[in-house]
């Protein structure tokens, strides 16, 4: 056991320097590539004040930190937010196929926002800075009630299975009905359309200072129950046995996650699979102990939708792939793959 633990902490250590040069290689390439030890000193420089390296001109430090670094970190923050969001769910309700996008919080999370975008709505006293992601976080709860509530009326025991199969059907309702409301409005149907995919598209360092609270209030909130988690992992009779109030552990686990999967996805739009596929992997590499699985789910995730948002934009360049269709492309197989691997 404790060669495992040694092995995982080693391993997330390795992890940080590799996100780092996932960033910066995201970050290098686009419609004019840009040398990357010429990113990595225009980075420093901007974060604690080295020296440039010569020939660096102001149009490509412009490029670099106006343009193209807050695009690809954001891309690996919701990457992150959205992979623990899929741990957490997969780890209450025990099935490797269930994710925000599976039960349908993601889509709850894009209706909301899409009603805020299409009408411009702000909230009152909040005002149009944060009113987005809590907007996402509220249609995203209120969608994982509904599916609760409907999972319990269809099925008294309410079953893993009753409870991913009711989230895909309000995903696909909700989808439809993002749709509908962009049709009504027709100088926003391409917008809605395109943003339903996914797009970090012109997204500047405003969207991460307005993510990062519900980043870390959501992270936190998670990583304090780790150890009610891996209790979990051994059945509900078995927890409850030691004392543990199961049903509270996991709404106040599917709040954070939610927080997480809401904030993402109005800032995002809606992009599948990463929460699906993340913490799959990282379990295979290192096990079910979720104060390793939380925080490597982050890292994974981060740097997947990093490479997933780099093809995107430079797959046919100079025009651009939404970011959903990527993740699709690479989770449909892999939920494929799950699924005949979990029937057997």
């Amino acid at each position: 056991m404790n060669i495992r633990i040694n092995r995982n902490i080693k391993l997330s250590v390795i992890s940080i320097p590799i996100a780092f040069l996932i960033i910066c290689i995201g970050t290098s390439i686009g419609s004019s590539n840009i040398n990357l030890l010429d990113i990595i000193s225009i980075i420093s420089n901007k974060l604690i004040h080295t020296s440039l390296n010569e020939g660096i001109t102001g149009q490509e430090i412009s490029i670099i930190f106006d343009i193209r670094l807050p695009r690809v970190v954001l891309a690996f923050l919701v990457g992150g937010a959205l992979s623990v969001s899929g741990a957490v769910v997969q780890s209450i309700l025990k099935n490797p196929l269930a994710s925000p996008y599976t039960l349908g919080v993601s889509s709850g999370a894009g209706l909301g926002a899409a009603i805020m975008i299409i009408f411009g709505i702000n909230m009152p006293i909040i005002g149009s800075t944060f009113s987005l992601p809590i907007t996402g976080f509220i249609f995203g709860l209120i969608t994982i009630i509904f599916v609760l509530l409907f999972s319990k009326s269809v099925d008294r025991l309410m079953t893993n299975n009753t409870i991913i199969l009711a989230g895909m059907v309000f995903s696909l309702f909700l989808s439809a009905m993002i749709t509908t409301i962009g049709s009504m409005h027709g100088d926003s149907i391409k917008a809605i359309t395109l943003w339903q995919m996914g797009s970090f598209a012109m997204k500047g360092w405003q969207y991460i200072l307005v993510f990062i609270p519900f980043i870390i209030i959501g992270i936190t909130g998670i990583l304090l129950n780790t150890r009610e988690m891996d209790i979990l992992t051994f059945g509900e009779e078995s927890a409850k046995a030691i004392g543990v109030n199961t049903g509270k552990i996991k709404t106040r686990l599917f709040i954070f996650a939610t927080i997480l999967a809401g904030s993402a996805v109005s800032l995002s739009g809606i992009i599948g699979f990463v929460d699906l596929i993340s913490p799959h992997v990282v379990r295979k590499v290192f096990g079910a102990k979720h104060n390793f699985v939380i925080p490597m789910s982050f890292m994974f995730g981060g740097c997947l939708m990093v490479i997933a948002d780099l093809i995107s934009r430079t797959i046919i360049s100079p025009s651009e792939l939404p970011v959903g269709a990527i993740t699709a492309i690479i989770g449909a197989p892999f939920f494929v793959y799950i699924y005949f691997k979990k029937s057997r």
